[in-house]
């Protein structure tokens, strides 16, 4: 079941570089397909799910300010913190 927050999560492994954008891609398109996605919020996650499907074509890409925009609109507040390496 996707939920806001399993879209939450893989928002946040992309932008950790746990996960690839062509893995995100290619999840979204899965998702889109063959997901089982929470009614309650479908609009919502369809939306910014489709969005991510499209995020390997050069006119849409996607950009720190499209995923800030998508994880405020999942109801997170972001916050960016640097650590050493």
């Amino acid at each position: 079941m996707i939920t806001r927050s399993v879209l939450q999560t893989k928002l946040l492994e992309y932008l950790n570089r746990q996960l690839t954008l062509t893995e995100l891609v290619n999840w979204a398109e899965n998702v889109m397909m063959e997901g089982e996605i929470d009614e309650a919020d479908n609009d919502l996650l369809v939306d910014i799910i489709a969005r991510l499907g499209l995020a390997d074509v050069r006119e849409f890409g996607l950009s720190w300010d499209d995923c800030y925009e998508f994880l405020e609109r999942l109801g997170y507040r972001v916050e960016v913190t640097a650590i050493p390496a």
